[in-house]
């Protein structure tokens, strides 16, 4: 920690102060992979639009529209531009990527896919990119084929050619992890597919705002990207296809602007973009989208990269001295992130503590389950930089991590169990600070014995990103409830045990009359309560509230 920075090319402290959410909050935000925050320009664009030029487009004469029709168009241009297709009609607004890949699936499938044909995908693969071909698969008779990794998290290359032949119909790849950051060598494995006769989708949503994007010269047959990761607004996206290879494909959605004429005899249908753009588009997520890219094309290249390159490789300096941290895969080539763990500490419970140290980043499979299960990992912390991310940001980061990494260990070696006279509500209430409950939170879930007849499939929770597991026991002669409750990660597991505590031996009735959020509030721990997949505790409430609900006495 003590080796001496580089120093900064960008000017920083300026660039900071056009990101609302960055220049004045005190959050360190490292998650700029699942979202970027979005600079003033962009606010700006999209709330000039709703105040001045409201209107839908391509619909109706009045000067309203046409205003709003041509700042929509300019900003297909300026996607044009920004990519280099060759033609603004080779550029279809979707709602992100996910909704991109999913128009290709069912269009091009629909006109291309026979059973018996291949489709190849790789194991770096967001769920985006394999749930829609398993499903296209599944549909067409087609068969689904997997590019392996190298040790080092390399897509190995000579298993691609292996597996590409005259029935390879569609290689669907990203550009970039998002789970690891490796780049891949897509310029020559578009060349191998194309050899083949097959076609080339390319996920660009992690590269798009790190990369030169130039489809002509990748000669990709379509591109995808997300608006939210290149510092635009959410909710939009782009579909790049090759203009001959749109023409020939079906609608796969009905509606208003994709038709040429409708009867109830039949239907035609638009030229490409409009025929793949039913119904009203989102106007000014577009229009906030070009202004993003107007916003970012303002910087030479050549000092954003070597900005985010000097990010990465100060961040992979410092955090490789922490004892127990490894970064997880050496890739050739990797941008815009680093994915580690530490041992002895789940991904969530170290996702959690940072939060409560105001550094925000991912915690999880981030939408790659089968690449942690080949990598033998439930999942990662990913701390992902964006342009406005400084030398500072990765201070702190690991200042926090030495924290709690050194916290741990103390943690590991104490074996004083709290008094057995305080429940562990009111030892938690009598702590003032996070770090302190969480200490005991972690302690007490470290000493319930381990439960195995617990931790079977069926008492497992969905809707938790960590696994959490729920029983109960009915006890009919005095109509009480028990439950016990268990999980890999420390801090569930821990806020298992004072739900427990909470509501064990309790009617049906009183369960579902007592209120929780309150409790958790006092405790500060409400954050745990949210609706979010990622932490489990308010699943366990509605299932426990489910499970007093077959129990209820009638009246």
């Amino acid at each position: 920690m003590t080796a001496p920075r580089p120093r900064q090319r960008l000017d920083i402290e300026r660039l900071r102060n056009d990101f609302p959410l960055i220049s004045q909050s005190t959050v360190c935000y490292l998650d700029s992979a699942a979202t970027t925050q979005k600079p003033i320009a962009v606010l700006d664009a999209i709330d000039r639009y709703y105040r001045q030029h409201n209107a839908n487009v391509h619909r109706a004469a009045h000067s309203l529209s046409r205003a709003s029709t041509e700042a929509f168009e300019a900003a297909r241009g300026t996607v044009q531009r920004f990519i280099n297709a060759a033609h603004s009609d080779e550029i279809i607004w979707t709602r992100g990527t996910t909704e991109g890949i999913n128009l290709v699936a069912h269009s091009f499938g629909q006109l291309s896919i026979q059973p018996g044909d291949q489709i190849i995908i790789s194991t770096l693969e967001h769920h985006a990119n394999i749930v829609p071909w398993q499903l296209l698969a599944q549909r067409s008779g087609a068969q689904l084929k997997v590019i392996p990794l190298t040790e080092t998290a390399d897509l190995d290359l000579d298993a691609y050619h292996a597996l590409l032949n005259e029935r390879t119909k569609l290689v669907a790849l990203c550009h970039v992890s998002n789970a690891l950051g490796t780049v891949n060598p897509i310029q020559p494995m578009i060349d191998a597919a194309h050899r083949v006769g097959a076609k080339v989708l390319i996920d660009g949503a992690q590269a798009v705002s790190h990369l030169t994007i130039d489809v002509q010269q990748f000669d990709c047959d379509f591109y995808l990207f997300s608006g939210h990761k290149l510092y635009g607004p959410t909710g939009i996206g782009v579909l790049y296809g090759k203009q001959q290879l749109l023409r020939q494909m079906p609608p796969w959605q009905g509606g208003g602007e994709m038709i040429e004429h409708v009867s109830f005899d039949a239907s035609s249908y638009q030229l490409p973009p409009f025929r793949f753009e039913a119904g009203t588009p989102n106007i000014a997520g577009a229009i906030g989208l070009a202004a993003a890219i107007d916003y970012l094309v303002q910087f030479d290249l050549n000092q954003r990269q070597s900005h985010e390159q000097q990010l990465l490789q100060y961040a992979q300096q410092q955090l490789k001295q922490l004892p127990g941290l490894r970064i997880i895969g050496q890739p050739q080539q990797r941008i815009g992130l680093i994915p580690f763990v530490i041992d002895g500490i789940h991904n969530f419970d170290l996702g959690t503590l940072l939060d409560q140290q105001g550094i925000a980043l991912r915690c999880g499979h981030h939408c790659t389950m089968p690449l942690h299960q080949r990598l033998g990992l439930d999942g990662t912390a990913r701390a992902s930089f964006g342009l406005y991310n400084s030398l500072d940001d990765i201070d702190r980061l690991v200042a926090a991590l030495a924290e709690l990494t050194g916290a741990e260990t103390v943690l590991s070696l104490t074996e004083s169990a709290p008094h057995p006279e305080q429940p562990l509500l009111t030892e938690l209430l009598a702590l003032q600070h996070w770090k302190a409950r969480y200490t005991v939170l972690m302690k007490a879930a470290q000493q319930l014995p381990l439960q195995a007849d617990l931790q079977q499939q069926n008492n497992l929770l969905h809707g938790c990103t960590s696994k959490v597991w729920l029983d109960h026991a009915y006890h009919s002669d005095c109509n009480r409830l028990e439950f016990r409750i268990d999980s890999d990660t420390r801090i569930i597991k821990g806020l298992g045990i004072l739900l427990c505590e909470l509501l064990n031996d309790l009617t049906a009735e009183q369960i579902l009359d007592l209120r929780i959020d309150p409790v958790f509030q006092q405790l500060g721990l409400d954050k745990h309560l949210s609706s979010s997949r990622s932490n489990g505790v308010r699943a366990i409430v509605d299932q426990i509230r489910t499970i007093a609900a077959r129990y209820r006495q009638p009246n």
